[in-house]
């Protein structure tokens, strides 16, 4: 038992909000160093692939110029990343080397506010980081429809059905070179074959399945057709449902695993 649970209802509880502060008061120290390369790295991505690549693809894709296609699915790719990458050898760290969650649950701190708190600061930089692509693609004209704004909350829940599971299995794996086997085998090709570079109709059909089943997919469809004005390929109620369920029981995998670890 926690000495939070052993202090019963006296110890004054301590809400996620607060959990977010810590991150913040940390992030406040860093963020300068972020802002150079949140807005560089779009900028040559941009340039690179839908400039670069797209003066080789002569019709674009159905009809629409290459690079207006592509921005909408590195935008819903960089939610992935920052998800991701925020939510592996972080979550991993405070378990096994600074141990930031055990000095948290010590105090009035209960572990869904732990995992809450944790969660928001993930999706404040998943949203600080689309939200600069955005603007950084704006500038370069590529999208097409005032429903791009839209991008931003479909961008946050997929980082949220990102980021929960990958915050159960990096509080589960023994050692950090787990980390790395989930981005050889689940992010990378994740990434590659979800429609992010190229319509997903153009792979074979065993792996268009495996594509569909990603939820990168599904924030990728309606990333794609808020920001050219255009319908999805899927329902949006069907992909929004879809991507809420990947956060709901990734965050349920996330908590047994915290209470797991952290409740003794």
């Amino acid at each position: 038992m926690s000495v939070a649970e052993r202090a019963g209802p006296v110890a004054p509880r301590i809400p996620a909000v607060a959990v977010l502060a810590h991150y913040l008061v940390g992030y406040r120290r860093t963020w300068r160093a972020g802002v150079f390369s949140s807005f560089l790295l779009p900028v040559l991505t941009v340039v690179g692939f839908g400039v670069g690549v797209g003066a080789y693809v002569d019709r674009g894709v159905g009809g629409v110029p290459y690079l207006d296609w592509l921005v909408p699915g590195l935008i819903a790719s960089t939610a992935l990343q920052v998800a991701v990458a925020e939510s592996t050898w972080p979550v991993h760290s405070n378990f096994k080397w600074i141990r930031t969650y055990h000095a948290q649950v010590a105090a009035p701190l209960r572990i869904g506010d732990i995992l809450a708190g944790h969660l928001a600061f993930v999706l404040f930089r998943v949203l600080t980081s689309t939200a600069a692509f955005l603007l950084v693609t704006a500038l370069f004209g590529a999208l097409r429809s005032p429903w791009a704004v839209t991008v931003l909350p479909v961008s946050v829940l997929l980082g949220l059905a990102i980021a929960a599971p990958t915050f159960a299995f990096s509080a589960a794996v023994p050692s950090d070179s787990y980390l790395a086997l989930l981005f050889r085998f689940a992010i990378i090709p994740m990434t590659l074959f979800a429609g992010v570079f190229f319509p997903v109709e153009s792979l074979p059909g065993g792996l268009r399945q495996l594509a569909y089943v990603t939820p990168l997919w599904h924030a990728v469809d309606l990333c794609r057709a808020a920001a050219l004005g255009v319908a999805p390929q899927w329902s949006v109620t069907g992909h929004l449902v879809y991507l809420a369920a990947w956060a709901a029981v990734g965050w349920l995998l996330a908590r047994r695993v915290f209470h797991r670890s952290l409740v003794v």
